[in-house]
């Protein structure tokens, strides 16, 4: 029989408590956490994207956190190869991958792969980005031209989207929709398991609220500060997220530093509802209803992954009952 190692994923809405459960779960079965939170990979960027301190991750190793610098990308693609070498890994010494984070397209790049596509053309993506600020609008009518499939699929002021599938349709001479219907490179050995948080809306809001206006308490500004003093270019993709772009604005445009927060609690909040949508769509999750760090939430979600990892093991020796079932069969958890 082939080898089939276990695979927790731990997926939901910024705030929702996904590190703490992450933490939970990897005392609890020997396991290794692997961030797959888009802010969290660079270096530098502790307070706005959340980042759990190294004091508080209980010794227990974490991956693909701090491992570009700020002023860097990485790559849906970039990060499912380094992923998928990490997990190889972990799994290598025995112990549990516990996947944890709310960038969706990197985890269904991890997970599902992506269609083959050429790489990324800087100088093209420059002028498209120089057409989107000053005419954002002629963006989506190009592609229509294009590929009026794509350009149906994509927002107007999805500006990250349409460059993408701009470029695309040019470097590759065929629609983007033709290039992404292609075949993907799903993971292979792996037995996943993914549990999504769904805290009450109006819960996580709050705290959401709250987060935000702790995070600029904690020093948000200062942090942005060092940063931009020792080069990071106020346009850097990461000086453009939720937080960092705030305080920018406080930084060189003499935004108030209430409306800064406002602004970011209200764009967290619209973000977190994004996250919920796409993770809606994501097949195969057992939501559990509440915030990683409830303890009812907790002994669930631990009792989910012991009947996985049983029945996962049951599989492998014969002559046991039958295992547990996939997690795509696993009802949601009342």
């Amino acid at each position: 029989m082939t080898s089939v190692s276990p695979l927790i994923v731990v997926l939901g809405a910024t705030g929702s408590g996904k590190s703490h459960l992450a933490l939970d779960l990897a005392r609890e079965f020997h396991g290794e956490v692997v961030n797959c939170d888009s802010i969290q990979v660079h270096r530098g960027l502790d307070i706005g994207s959340a980042k759990l301190p190294v004091a508080e991750r209980r010794a227990i190793p974490h991956h693909l956190i701090d491992i570009i610098d700020a002023g860097e990308e990485l790559t849906a693609g970039a990060y499912a190869r380094i992923g998928r070498e990490v997990l190889k890994g972990i799994s290598g010494r025995g112990a549990l991958p516990i996947v944890a984070g709310g960038t969706g397209f990197y985890l269904r790049a991890l997970l599902d792969g992506l269609s083959p596509a050429p790489e990324r053309d800087h100088e093209l993506r420059r002028r498209l980005q120089t057409v989107a600020g000053t005419r954002p609008a002629a963006l989506h009518r190009f592609l229509r031209r294009l590929d009026s499939l794509a350009a149906r699929r994509i927002h107007p002021n999805d500006l990250q989207k349409l460059i993408r599938a701009i470029e695309l349709t040019i470097r590759a001479g065929q629609p983007a929709s033709q290039i992404q219907a292609a075949p993907r490179d799903a993971i292979q050995g792996y037995y996943v398991l993914k549990l999504g948080l769904n805290p009450a809306r109006a819960a996580l809001y709050e705290n959401l609220n709250q987060r935000t206006a702790e995070m600029f308490r904690r020093g948000l500004l200062e942090e942005t500060r060092n940063l931009l003093e020792h080069g990071l270019s106020p346009q850097a993709k990461s000086m453009g997220s939720l937080g960092y772009k705030q305080a920018v604005q406080v930084l060189t445009a003499g935004l108030p530093l209430e409306t800064a927060i406002r602004e970011c609690q209200t764009r967290t909040r619209q973000y977190a509802k994004r996250q919920l949508t796409w993770f809606r769509g994501e097949p195969g999750v057992c939501w559990l209803p509440g915030f990683g760090t409830d303890p009812a939430v907790r002994s669930q979600a631990i009792d989910l992954v012991r009947r996985y990892l049983q029945g996962r093991y049951l599989q492998e020796k014969p002559g046991h009952s039958a295992p547990e079932p996939p997690a795509s069969e696993i009802p949601l958890v009342p």
